[in-house]
């Protein structure tokens, strides 16, 4: 009973790697598609956002079939519940990134000082994400712990762009409504570094059984 719970325990890790993978897959196609207007990514990312909700699916079958068909001890009961939580992070930031591509098309921030940092957002998302996964991976509380502190990175690249969308805006300096769908991107990618944070905080849960204070 035990190598077969193991042996679906391994599956759950793995499958959670494939979904993670698919969300920084989702990030770095939406990113091209916002900064270098790429528009080859759009059906892209979209796709990625349509397969992160399949695996959402998928993980979530074999979570419960562990819960009722196992006896797991309590250090994999963590496991399987974090895991449960990590994959609603994740599926949010494939919606999000999704949302990012739909109104890519529209917030044409060329020549605009806050383009610099909606790139930097963009990358240091990107990298939130991946540590998130990587000390999931890894067992690596380090790791994760760097994830969490590295949001104030991300949320104070996103005050920089809102206080040049709100200057550009007050100067006329372009469409407004374009500076507004820049804004809304810019709050996306914040909050995509709030999921991957959340997603570091219950790979400590996973690994301690302590607690973090969520930001969402």
């Amino acid at each position: 009973m035990r190598s077969k719970f193991d042996e679906q325990l391994n599956n759950l890790n793995n499958e959670l790697i494939k979904m993670g993978a698919l969300c920084e897959e989702a990030i770095s196609g939406v990113t091209k598609l916002l900064i270098d207007n790429d528009q080859k990514m759009k059906d892209s990312v979209f796709e990625a956002d349509k397969e992160i909700d399949r695996k959402e699916r998928d993980i979530e079958t074999l979570c419960m079939r562990l819960l009722l068909h196992q006896q797991p001890i309590a250090s994999d009961l963590r496991l399987v519940s974090s895991a449960l939580k990590m994959i609603s992070d994740m599926e949010r930031i494939g919606d999000q990134a999704s949302d990012i591509a739909e109104m890519a098309e529209y917030a044409n921030c060329s020549g605009l000082q806050s383009e610099i940092h909606i790139a930097d957002m963009a990358r240091a998302t990107i990298e939130m994400v991946t540590d998130s996964i990587d000390s999931f991976v890894k067992r690596d509380v380090d790791m994760a712990h760097s994830v969490i502190k590295h949001d104030t990175v991300v949320d104070n690249l996103f005050d920089e762009v809102k206080g040049e969308l709100i200057s550009a805006i007050e100067q006329k300096s372009a469409n407004a409504e374009a500076l507004c769908d820049l804004l809304m991107i810019a709050k996306y990618f914040e909050r995509i570094g709030d999921h991957a944070e959340n997603i570091a905080e219950w790979v400590i849960y996973s690994i301690t059984g302590q607690h973090v204070e969520s930001k969402i």
